[in-house]
Order: structure tokens, then C-alpha cells, then sequence
């Protein structure tokens, strides 16, 4: 469910706000620019190494930073206390939403219901969730009655999977650090995908089952102008959100084949908060240590 909207301010024309997929990777209260004359970036959030962050800053109504996304102040500290890290940033040009999907090539667990490990599970999966944005962090959340007595219940880390049309290759990480990569086949694969982030949600069924969201990046359109978006003087009607179909996700699903002996690695090693990201383009080399998959789509 939708928990809040504002606006924001994004990067100038010489100075863009990247598009894509990111994720929180690291707070902080009161920082300052190491780049930008010590320009103050109160509850930061940064989303790339490089630079780019969500923070407290002026919004005047149009494109003004040099990258990062400016917060109106009230928005900037409620949502840093809704985030950790780990927690996933979607910026595209239009508005996003998540909707069910379900899809036979959509990972399912492997756990055993009566474990400690699917109890701790689905206490995880009960986790308060951003927006169209989930958290894949290392979350240890815990019920004290739920694993027998003298069992240490596992800590819970999300893993993230990201398959590349560019790259004919699956990847996997976990914990901001990569697990392992495989060759997939695309059926057609001259023909673009899109970009999708499939998010696990919460067990089913005793644990043989996960509900599974996605959200899909609209295509890029032409940038406007800065100067054409100043000079804008009509305030811009708003206008209710249309619920998504989850029609072309399904159709990318069924393009992609996994090699078996992978779909059950991942099967094993899937809780809540997991994601499945697709795209065309391969991960930025944005991505490294201490990172989720970065992917840049403009």
C-alpha cells in the first residue's frame, strides 16, 4: 500500500538524476557534500558510492541539484525513519506501483514449515514495507517464541537475483555480496525485455508457497527541459494512480529459461524480502562492495 507522496527536485540537465533500480546502502543523520562545497545533506540516504543520495534540501518545483533527489524537509525525516539499509529506491520518470503477479517461473521456498527457520521467516515477512520500495536488507527480526528452546533462530538475509538480456546471464547476491552467477537462455533475445523487480513478500501455505509483487519501469521518454519546465505556469492536475497490469511481466517471465539445478539453489536460499530483478541493460559498475544490484536504465 501507498504509505506517502511528496515532491522532489532532481538533477539539472548537466547534472542528471540516474534511472533504475538502487537500493539504500548507507544513513546518515547530518552529512555534508564531499564533493559539492560541503553543500548539507541532512538524513541522507545515499543510493550510489558515487555520489547520489536522497536528502532534505530546498524543492523549488523543478530540476536544481547536481544529482541527488531533494526531499521537502517533513518527507525527508519521516522516511528515514521508515528505511534501512537495504532498502530498495525505484526512480523512473513516472509513477510505479506494485501489483500481485503469479507465475509458475517465479522462485518458490524450499523451507519446512516446522523449522526455526521458516517461523523466523514469516515473522520477517511481516515487516512494514516502503512504498513500492522493499527492503532486501539483512533483517534479524525475531519472535523469542518461535524456535524451540535452545535454538538460536537464523538470522534472516534476503538474497537478490538479477538476470541481464545484454549479458545472458543470471547473477545472485546476498547480504551486499555476490553468491554465485550462471548462463540463462532468453527465447527471441534480440527482443527487449524491459526492466521489472519482482519483491517476495510473505509464506503461504506452511511455507511451500510466497506471495509474490512487481514493479515495472515504464520506457523512457524525452526529457523536458529545464527551462520548459520552469516556465510551466498551469498547475499540473493530479490524477488517481491506474492499477498496473502485471501482463508484461508475466510475458518476460515465460522468455527466460534457468537452468534446474539454479531454480533449486535459489528455491533453498529464498525468504521474504527477496527479489528477482530483469532488465535489458547489465548492473552498473555502480555495483560492488557493499551494494545490492545496481542497474541504470538512462
Amino acid at each position: 500500500a501507498l504509505i506517502a507522496r511528496s515532491s522532489v527536485s532532481s538533477g539539472t540537465q548537466g547534472h542528471p538524476t540516474p534511472l533504475g533500480v538502487f537500493s539504500v546502502i548507507s544513513k546518515q543523520r547530518w552529512h555534508r557534500s564531499n564533493i559539492y562545497s560541503a553543500a548539507p545533506m541532512p538524513y541522507m540516504q545515499r543510493i550510489t558510492w558515487s555520489g547520489i543520495a536522497l536528502h532534505a534540501g530546498v524543492v523549488p518545483g523543478h530540476p536544481a541539484s547536481h544529482g541527488c533527489i531533494r526531499l521537502k524537509n517533513d518527507f525527508a525525516i519521516r522516511l528515514w525513519h521508515l528505511t534501512k539499509r537495504g532498502t530498495r529506491v525505484i526512480i523512473a520518470h513516472d509513477d510505479v506501483q506494485p501489483v500481485e503477479i503469479t507465475n509458475p517461473h517465479l522462485f518458490q521456498p524450499k523451507a519446512v514449515s516446522g523449522s526455526p527457520e521458516f517461523q523466523t521467516a514469516t515473522v520477517a515477512g511481516k515487516s512494514t514495507l516502503v512504498s513500492d520500495a522493499e527492503s532486501s536488507e539483512a533483517t534479524s527480526l525475531q519472535d523469542s517464541g518461535s524456535a524451540p528452546a535452545g535454538v538460536a533462530p537464523k538470522k534472516i538475509v534476503p538474497i537478490s537475483v538479477f538476470v541481464s538480456r545484454k549479458l545472458s546471464k543470471l547473477f545472485v547476491r546476498q547480504g551486499f555480496s555476490p553468491l554465485f552467477d550462471v548462463p540463462v537462455k532468453i527465447e527471441n533475445p534480440q527482443e527487449p525485455l524491459g526492466t521489472h523487480v519482482f519483491t517476495a513478500m510473505e509464506f503461504h501455505n506452511e511455507g511451500a508457497a510466497i506471495r509474490w509483487t512487481v514493479v515495472s519501469i515504464p520506457e523512457e521518454f524525452p526529457r523536458v527541459s529545464e527551462g520548459a519546465t520552469k516556465e510551466r505556469k498551469a498547475p499540473v492536475k493530479q490524477t488517481a494512480l491506474s492499477v498496473p497490469s502485471p501482463d508484461k511481466a508475466n510475458a518476460v517471465l515465460n522468455r527466460i529459461e534457468i537452468p534446474q539445478d539454479t531454480v533449486e539453489r535459489i528455491s533453498e536460499l529464498l525468504t521474504p524480502a527477496s527479489s528477482l530483478i530483469i532488465s535489458d541493460n547489465g548492473f552498473s559498475h555502480e555495483t560492488g562492495k557493499d551494494t545490492d544490484f545496481i542497474v541504470v536504465t538512462h
